[in-house]
């Protein structure tokens, strides 16, 4: 049986991909990455902006007229934008975002997106999380970049996803990846009834039963390390005293076990956080004002605590979202699918800036910003400059890196 192709359904939403080698054992160290120093501790954290987040009020132009001229109720005032110069700044609510790009730790990478853009919620998500624009796949960009990077096979916690579910960009073939919606919800349904638990353990193994099925001890076994799984990580990460207060939202809530984690030295690779929806047709502007203003809080009190221990190095801040906006607004104060975008990378060892040419208002995709950052040379330059893998095999091609981090 493939990982892949067995869900176990749990308490809260958590899902485990099913392994019958060691799936919940003891997490262990990472060795480090070949060629990077310290790479033993880096961590890609992975932030998706769910929904299709508007690019030009998150990174806006301000000294463009043409945005003011096709946004006359959604452009964000020039006496409101937190100016970068004289033609970007960003929006109103991220200023503590904006603080961190002050001291040069988040880079801009304008224009990002693919040729032949979908507009489909999901076909696109699908395309971002697999890295496969022209195919279907069934393993997801960060779940192949684990498959070859060696990592300890009897770690529980190569890779987590702060989740309900277990997106597809950390599906893999030969890693086991736990989606934790959070540390209190981590755990089978059935071991919170002594009775429930000892009528399964006896049906799952009765020899008697009726019919035979090489899956019945499979089933067993992922339950038993599932369950052992859950104490486990709670003792792992029980040293860990977070230096300031987060949010008290969904994201600041998985930032702070994202942090936990991570100081917590697990040997974690990836994580995976969303936030969301950003699918903001209707009354966009106090919709996505709110939710990029609980992102810039959250990640700046995530690297205030990473830095309170030291290991603010240590990770690397990706977001992505599976498309920006229209250009123009529609009739409901809101805008519609759209193509390109910006996304950010955060941390101590970003080059900070500007990346990529700011949206061309006059030359568009059919009412579209144009794309002209490849999000597959972000991803190469996370898997080759930060992960420390080769990334043609994992992408199926070969994209040129940019120079975003030191």
């Amino acid at each position: 049986m493939q990982r892949t192709s067995f869900l176990l359904g749990a308490l809260s939403g958590i899902t485990v991909v099913a392994n019958a080698d060691h799936i919940f054992a003891q997490a262990l160290a990472a060795s480090p990455l070949p060629g990077l120093p310290g790479g033993a501790n880096r961590t890609l954290l992975l932030i998706n902006l769910q929904g299709g987040n508007d690019g030009l009020n998150c990174v806006v132009p301000h000294g463009n007229p043409d945005y003011y001229r096709v946004r006359p109720s959604l452009a964000i005032g020039r006496d409101q934008v937190l100016a970068i110069d004289a033609q970007l700044g960003f929006n109103p609510q991220m200023r503590a975002l904006k603080a961190l790009y002050d001291k040069g730790s988040v880079a801009v990478v304008q224009g990002v997106g693919y040729p032949d853009p979908d507009h489909s919620h999901f076909r696109s998500t699908e395309i971002w999380q697999t890295a496969a624009p022209d195919k279907y796949l069934h393993t997801g960009w960060l779940g192949r970049y684990m498959d070859e990077a060696g990592l300890p096979a009897d770690n529980l916690f190569n890779g987590v996803a702060l989740s309900q579910v277990l997106p597809e960009v950390m599906v893999a073939t030969k890693t086991d990846v736990p989606a934790i919606p959070s540390e209190r919800g981590y755990g089978l349904i059935s071991d919170r009834n002594a009775a429930s638990r000892a009528t399964y353990t006896q049906v799952v193994r009765d020899a008697r039963q009726p019919f035979s099925s090489p899956y019945l001890s499979h089933v067993m076994e992922i339950e038993d390390h599932s369950q052992r799984g859950s104490q486990e990580l709670p003792k792992l990460i029980a040293g860990y005293k977070p230096a300031g207060a987060y949010p008290a939202t969904a994201l600041g809530r998985s930032l702070s076990l994202a942090a936990q984690i991570v100081g917590s030295k697990l040997g974690t690779k990836v994580i995976y956080v969303q936030h969301g929806s950003f699918d903001t047709h209707v009354s966009q502007v106090q919709t996505q004002n709110r939710l990029l203003g609980e992102f810039s809080d959250a990640i700046a009190a995530f690297y205030a605590d990473l830095a309170a221990h030291g290991s603010d190095g240590d990770v690397l801040t990706m977001t992505f979202s599976e498309f920006g906006r229209r250009i123009e607004e529609n009739g409901s104060r809101g805008t519609d699918h759209g193509e390109a975008s910006p996304l950010f990378l955060i941390g101590g060892n970003v080059k900070g800036g500007m990346y990529g040419a700011s949206p061309d208002l006059s030359n568009t995709s059919n009412g579209n910003v144009r794309f002209g950052t490849d999000f597959r040379s972000v991803y190469a330059t996370v898997l080759e400059r930060w992960l420390g893998k080769p990334s043609q095999k994992i992408l199926s091609g070969t994209f040129p890196t940019l120079p975003v981090l030191a």
